[in-house]
């Protein structure tokens, strides 16, 4: 059943109905009105018939009026206990279809039994007595226009019955009649219409509830899905990562192996720059893609230290030297005083600052880069100039955004995805730290990082540069096993180890493994891919090649960062390498672990 909804069509909720569950409310509301409004006439009929006592009237009339109030009141109370227990076992619709002519019923009731009041004063009632009455009877009527109703039909059924007093007026009022009748049908009306005007409120309420309800259900699934989406994605990222790595990878170690077999042909050392040039720059994609997902997925968490800017300036130049002077510009990195500290997360500003000098290198056909850094109140500025292409004001607003390019970068750089500044908004974000730019089209560009300075206390310890390695040495010796399901990439470290002078032997599993050192061959070193074929795991194989031969030493080595696996070797102290392995990295802790044998040869 569905309750009758006002006429409010200037409202934008008119046109709609609230469901069962919310029309039971209503129904509910003018039900509990109804009954505040009849336990009030017991006291009406004893306070009445004492009246008319004293004016020498009948008042047991009035008394015998109030206890038949009260008997309807007991079994008003027996109904209402009827309608609590179905209530819990019933739905909306089936209740609304009991209760509602029911309600309706005891409502014109309730109005005729009031009416009836004024029948019974005619004979021996004074005039003062009967405007009494009539201006209590009016009261009621006007206290119950405000929640009775909620369900409009009910309340029309109530004034029915209290207005079809009217018909006794001439009778209560015979001398002022023809002036007291228009007026009591003016505000009846008046009162009517208010009545109206509230069911609309109440009405209004219960749909703005019903919405809020429905919009927090929405809200709530959508943000089940979005994170369940996000998962999902951050999944693909991550098997995507691993699977795309694995040919970069390659090519990595197969350019470093071509370039010391090749070191005296002519003309191969630049085509080989350019190789290692492109393999830098589809890792740093790989290294930003996966970056703003783990950012995203909140699972990156900035944990603040004492961080050098001295130091991170020579890691900048460390990492990015090469790649500046193999597109022809000059990286200029103006030396920032010992007391330039910061306090911040080391792994999250490197990663800001490095896609701010890597985007600036893209973006400059010729020229340079300058990095510097500033003192600012209590914090201090890092900025990365460039002398490249610029950007429009417009576009500066939006530069930040996610997969976001302007005209300008894609006739500059076409294959770009417009996520190096993502990552940075997203670290700044993390940090509580700040980032801005200024450009002008043609004159280059001006990025800034702003971050909190240490304090003295903080400043106590500064952690060492990273990147400060020795010179590898031109020859090893030694013997090492390669655990990895990839052919190509068997090959690749097969082309580069052997180019180094290492003994190698290969495998895809544990079996191939096993049968290796079966055969007599002792390693030296153990390399393990994370992710190998039959479901086997890289750290768990790692572990019993290292049981068997525990004077070898071992590392992992993955296209991921953070599987269970890789954080469980982490924490038990063994070494992870990431694809594409850096070359001078890799030559340089196979030069460590192996360093007795150098010696004895």
């Amino acid at each position: 059943m569905t309750l009758p909804v006002s006429d409010l069509a200037s409202d934008p909720l008119a046109n709609d109905t609230p469901s069962a569950a919310g029309q039971l409310r209503l129904l509910e509301a003018s039900f509990a009105r109804l009954r505040l409004g009849m336990s009030a006439m017991p006291l009406t009929g004893l306070i009445f018939g004492v009246l008319m006592n004293a004016q020498d009237g009948p008042g047991v009339r009035m008394f015998w009026w109030g206890g038949a109030y009260v008997l309807a009141l007991l079994l008003v109370w027996w109904g209402h206990q009827r309608y609590r227990q179905q209530r819990t076992h019933e739905p909306p619709e089936v209740m609304l279809r009991i209760w509602y002519g029911r309600v309706c019923w005891l409502a014109l009731a309730h109005g005729l039994g009031m009416s009836l009041s004024v029948a019974l004063s005619l004979d021996h009632a004074h005039y003062e007595y009967m405007l009494m009455l009539h201006v209590a009877l009016l009261g009621i009527l006007t206290a119950n226009a405000a929640q009775m109703t909620a369900v409009l039909r009910v309340y029309q059924m109530f004034m029915a019955g209290a207005v079809s007093g009217l018909v006794v007026g001439p009778f209560a009022f015979p001398t002022i009649w023809p002036f007291l009748f228009p007026m009591t049908l003016i505000m009846s009306f008046v009162i009517y219409r208010s009545g109206v005007k509230a069911h609309g409120f109440l009405v209004r309420q219960v749909l703005l509830e019903e919405r809020s309800r429905d919009l927090a259900e929405r809200y709530r699934a959508a943000s089940s899905a979005a994170l369940e989406a996000l998962a999902e994605k951050n999944h693909f990222l991550g098997a995507a990562a691993h699977d795309l790595r694995q040919p970069v990878h390659a090519m990595a170690l197969l350019a470093e192996a071509i370039a010391l077999h090749g070191q005296h042909v002519a003309g191969l050392a630049p085509l080989l720059q350019q190789w290692r040039q492109s393999m830098r720059s589809v890792n740093h994609m790989f290294n930003t893609l996966l970056d703003l997902s783990r950012i995203e997925s909140g699972t990156m968490k900035a944990r603040p230290t004492t961080v050098s800017i001295a130091q991170l300036l020579d890691e900048v130049g460390l990492q990015f030297g090469e790649d500046a002077r193999a597109r022809g510009l000059v990286l200029r990195l103006r030396p920032a005083p010992p007391e330039a500290l910061l306090w911040t997360d080391p792994a999250l500003v490197r990663q800001a600052l490095f896609n701010l000098v890597h985007n600036a290198l893209r973006y400059t056909p010729h020229g340079g880069v300058l990095v510097a850094a500033r003192r600012r109140a209590g914090r201090w500025r890092i900025g990365v100039w460039d002398t490249g292409t610029g950007m429009a004001e417009q576009e500066q607003t939006r530069i930040f955004e996610a997969f976001y390019r302007g005209a300008g970068a894609h006739a500059a750089v076409p294959g770009g995805h417009g996520l190096g500044l993502a990552v940075v908004a997203r670290c700044v974000a993390l940090m509580d730290a700040r980032q801005g730019v200024r450009s002008h089209p043609g004159r280059g560009s001006y990025f800034w990082l702003e971050l909190p300075a240490a304090t003295a206390k903080q400043a106590t310890s500064v952690p060492s540069c990273t990147y400060q390695t020795p010179p590898p040495s031109p020859r090893l010796r030694g013997n090492c096993l390669v655990v990895d399901d990839e052919p190509q990439v068997l090959q690749a470290w097969s082309a580069l180890l052997g180019s180094w002078g290492l003994h190698l032997r290969t495998a895809t599993g544990l079996q191939q493994a096993w049968a290796q050192l079966d055969a007599g061959f002792v390693p030296d070193v153990i390399l393990c891919d994370e992710h190998l074929g039959h479901g086997e795991r890289g750290f768990a194989v790692l572990q019993a090649l290292l049981e068997r031969c525990p004077a070898a030493r071992g590392a992992m080595v993955s296209g991921e960062f953070d599987t269970p696996s890789l954080q469980d070797a982490l924490g038990e102290g063994y070494l992870v390498l990431h694809k594409p392995v850096d070359p001078e990295t890799l030559h340089d802790m196979l030069s460590r672990w192996l360093d007795g044998n150098q010696n004895a040869t």
